[in-house]
């Protein structure tokens, strides 16, 4: 039962029944956020400090101790765990939570356990999943709506007076009209009745989150104010736990948030959710994987660029009643949907398993780690496509991590060295081809900053101040060199908040940055890696780039658009970089997302002699095939 408190009490359930007396019990988590604030609550419980009993391992965050019994942590570092132990010996039980959101990593870890099991009969593993639409059947149908309007939808059958909000025509977008009408509908509603908005991204919820300050100006005489809070991923974590914490005396919380808040923790005080219906996920296109010949060899099968995106689209049906469920899991509840019946009836039931519709690089790196003979028979939860598993061999293959030796799949030196990384293989292999370059020093710091959820904060009401002070970091040579340059400030001024503050970057997730890269530099030295410095030759910098993302490259179009170059995809700048104003004629990219046009983000501008010096064999056979 939704709300029932799985999470937080089954853990201590099963160490006061002795399950945890000699080994760990892990509780795997998919978001940071979830393993931190869920570990925080039990520690609490069970009145001990955090990281004593009760403890949590994020990435680059271990917050455990010899004495840790119950252990919260992300499903990705359980996973990394794995490699260096596949039995998972430290540990007596684990549970699976938020099974049902079929994250690539709960996947395989699924796989992965169930492996365990077989030579370890005492390991205990426990999935645990919400229900799809939180256990309260299907959505009562208020009188007097016809099928074409927007429906308020109960999230539980129990009687709900609802006054003269109990019927309002919504708009499909989220506008100021709408919001003035909603918080000012009902004054005589307690305070302590708290709204949840569903938005896509950290650009539409600070926007949104603007206007609804500016809505609290001017609400009529007896409405609650409102204390507005964002949440999403990249926020600092101080901010993200102010959603917790109640609101104050005469004030409701309007916390308007990612599908971050849709599973894994719970709000409490929720008494309304307003669900747009959209959610921003990756999203792998195989038709791509096909456009190339198939007499060509696996080796130059399309990688990731062009593959995998980061799009907005429409929630599944599961997903809609999950976000209906987080209103009243305290008391009955009511959730506003911004679509109409016949649009819901026309969401797919489930949310596709992230396994079959994201970039399998990683995961495949991972699984050779572990030894698994064989990837494309590994006991998957769901099968994904044997094409995307072929397309992340063929990645890694370019990358150097691969060899086929009497057609077994194994490691190469550098493939072991780029899986002892926790770091995509992209960027593992840029740390690794660093000294060769004579920057290690600079790409430690591109790629802790890359890492980390941003580090630059960007007020939409601020939008010309922000711009002004930031532009003495900018470089043309691209984004990468101008978060070098922001970090190599940061560090220059003793990493003082005050010039944070001043130059509107975060404080707390630069300061992870740092964090980040020492250990990303114990790393090296474990590996006997020579440390050094291109000492201001950016150069360098980029040619190191442009060796290890040649497969994420662009090229300037005669008619002025970008293209990228395998597969043929046209993409363009994101109006975030500092190349939007620009016209470099060949790029490296790191994310590609995907709204109303495809984009490319954090750009690096390259010369591409550099890319045919990276990889000869994939840019002549590119060549070739395009001649074809």
């Amino acid at each position: 039962e939704t709300g029932s408190g799985k999470t937080t009490q089954i853990p201590q359930y099963l160490y006061e029944g002795g399950i945890g007396r000699q080994a760990v019990i892990a509780v795997t988590q998919p978001r940071r956020v979830a393993a931190i604030s869920l570990a925080t609550r039990v520690s609490d419980e069970k009145r001990t400090e955090l990281g004593k009993l009760v403890g949590y391992t994020v990435r680059f965050d271990d917050v455990t101790s010899e004495d840790t019994k119950i252990k919260f942590l992300t499903d990705g570092m359980l996973l990394r765990e794995a490699i260096s132990d596949s039995l998972l010996r430290k540990y007596s039980c684990v549970i699976l939570d938020e099974a049902h959101e079929r994250t690539i990593h709960t996947d395989v870890l699924f796989g992965v356990v169930k492996a365990a099991q077989k030579r370890r009969k005492e390991l205990g593993k426990l999935p645990l999943k919400g229900s799809g639409h939180g256990g309260r059947g299907p959505p009562r149908r208020p009188s007097g709506l016809s099928g074409g309007t927007k429906r308020l939808v109960r999230a539980c059958p129990h009687p709900l007076p609802l006054s003269r909000t109990q019927v309002i025509v919504m708009s499909a977008t989220m506008d100021v009209d709408l919001f003035s009408q909603y918080f000012s509908g009902a004054p005589e509603a307690p305070c302590s009745q708290d709204i949840l908005v569903f938005l896509t991204g950290q650009e539409e919820i600070e926007a949104m989150s603007k206007t609804c300050r500016d809505i609290a100006k001017h609400l009529p005489d007896g409405c609650p104010s409102l204390l507005v809070l964002p949440l999403y991923a990249s926020l600092p974590y101080a901010q993200q736990l102010r959603v917790f914490q109640g609101a104050p005396k005469g004030c409701r919380k309007v916390i308007i948030s990612t599908n971050i808040a849709e599973t894994s923790i719970t709000i409490t005080g929720i008494k309304y959710v307003v669900d747009t219906g959209m959610v921003k996920a990756k999203k792998y296109n195989p038709e791509f994987v096909h456009v190339m010949s198939k007499a060509l060899t696996r080796a130059i099968l399309p990688p990731d660029s062009g593959l995998e995106v980061l799009a907005v689209q429409r929630v599944s049906k599961t997903q809609a009643w999950q976000r209906t469920g987080r209103a009243g899991r305290e008391d009955s509840g009511v959730c506003y949907r911004l679509y109409t019946e016949d649009e819901f009836e026309k969401f797919e039931k489930m949310t596709v398993p992230e396994i079959q519709r994201c970039n399998l690089t990683s995961v495949t790196l991972q699984l050779l780690a572990m030894k698994v003979p064989d990837v494309l028979t590994f006991d998957f939860m769901s099968k994904p496509s044997p094409d995307h598993i072929q397309a992340a061999i063929a990645q890694l293959e370019l990358l150097g991590a691969l060899e086929n030796k009497d057609g077994q799949l194994t490691l190469t030196p550098i493939g072991r060295k780029m899986a002892a990384f926790p770091l995509e293989p992209k960027f593992a292999k840029t740390i690794l081809l660093s000294p060769k370059f004579h920057c290690t020093e600079e790409i430690l710091t591109i790629i802790s900053l890359l890492s980390v959820d941003s580090v630059l904060y960007n007020p939409p009401s601020r939008r010309d101040e922000v711009q002004a002070v930031r532009k003495k970091f900018i470089s043309s040579e691209g984004d990468h060199i101008t978060l070098l340059n922001i970090y190599r400030a940061f560090k220059n001024t003793g990493r003082n908040k005050d010039w944070c503050k001043e130059n509107f970057v975060n404080s707390k997730n630069m300061m992870l940055v740092a964090e980040v890269r020492s250990q990303l530099r114990d790393i090296c030295f474990k590996m006997s890696m020579p440390i050094v410095s291109s000492r201001g030759d950016t150069e360098s910098v980029r040619r190191c780039l442009a060796h290890s993302l040649f497969v994420s490259t662009a090229e300037l179009q005669p008619d002025g658009s970008y293209a990228t170059t395998d597969p043929p995809q046209p993409v363009a700048i994101h109006p975030s970089s500092v190349l939007f104003h620009c016209k470099p004629a060949c790029v490296v990219y790191t994310e590609l997302l995907f709204t109303n046009k495809c984009y490319m983000r954090d750009l690096c501008v390259v010369d591409a002699e550099w890319l045919y010096e990276a990889a000869p064999d994939f840019f002549r056979r590119k060549l070739r095939a395009s001649r074809n």
